[in-house]
């Protein structure tokens, strides 16, 4: 259980996170998940990183467990800390980062898809952002990234999920394949990207965050705001204390899908 890093091959590694049951992260797996992506990107004999889970889904975001059993603000202060450090650790990668994603990727499992530079998927996978049910706000700046505007919207407000499928034909999605082969499909992109020279991968990838239309460090940040609000003001508590358990709450976002 945890992040754990292996090298399937030359110039790629692949970045594993596994925390059952629903790859809900603690504190510490965010901050964990950054020190992996970095510490590869940084490795000069890696050209290419596949961002992987193991279990049922990709990612349920943050762990509404650690939060409810911590008093104060602490645990949401450090999940708000820990999420930008780990989307910014994908955004920021040295190296291009490929997202196999199957199951479930929600809320900051958007804000690690969309700081990606790339994203396989399996053919079960649905990507939403439940926020506005679990008391929270945050990672429009990552949804925005895989869907149009007004799509963005409508998902968020309805905290509705879309199919990998759907994202495919938006153009998010590089391929969509079997669950069984997903590990394999990520990988054989990130080969073919790391057959590059690597320095020069090392640039291209500099030049393109360099030339990203929007920060989304800072927007992301501008959004977490809103979420230390409504915490504040106890509206977040209200919303919180409906939700359920990880597993009832998976379950109902993948019966919400478009």
């Amino acid at each position: 259980m945890g992040v754990s890093t292996s090298a399937p091959e030359d110039g790629v590694a692949v970045v594993t996170v596994d925390f059952p049951p629903v790859n809900a992260l603690p504190v510490r797996g965010w901050y964990d998940l950054a020190a992996a992506v970095r510490a590869a990107g940084a490795d000069q004999e890696v050209r290419c990183v596949v961002l992987a889970a193991e279990g049922r889904g990709f990612n349920a975001g943050v762990d509404i467990k650690e939060m409810r059993r911590t008093a104060g603000h602490t645990a949401l202060v450090g999940a708000n800390r820990g999420c930008y450090d780990a989307f910014a650790a994908v955004y920021d990668c040295e190296v291009p980062v490929v997202a196999a994603v199957q199951g479930f990727c929600l809320g900051g499992g958007i804000g690690l898809v969309g700081n990606a530079d790339a994203i396989v998927a399996a053919d079960d996978a649905v990507f939403g952002l439940p926020e506005l049910d679990r008391g929270a706000l945050g990672a429009a700046t990552h949804l925005a990234r895989l869907v149009p505007q007004h799509l963005m919207r409508a998902l968020y407000y309805t905290s509705r999920t879309v199919t990998a499928e759907e994202l495919h034909r938006h153009g998010s999605v590089w391929r969509v394949v079997p669950r069984v082969q997903l590990l394999e499909a990520a990988v054989e992109l990130a080969r073919e990207i790391a057959a590059k020279d690597g320095s020069l991968i090392r640039l291209a990838k500099a030049a393109i965050n360099g030339i990203d239309p929007v920060d989304v460090r800072r927007s992301y940040r501008f959004e977490q705001g809103f979420t230390f609000e409504a915490n504040l003001t106890g509206v977040a508590d209200r919303v919180r204390d409906t939700f359920g358990t990880d597993r009832e709450s998976v379950g109902t976002d993948q019966e919400r899908r478009s």
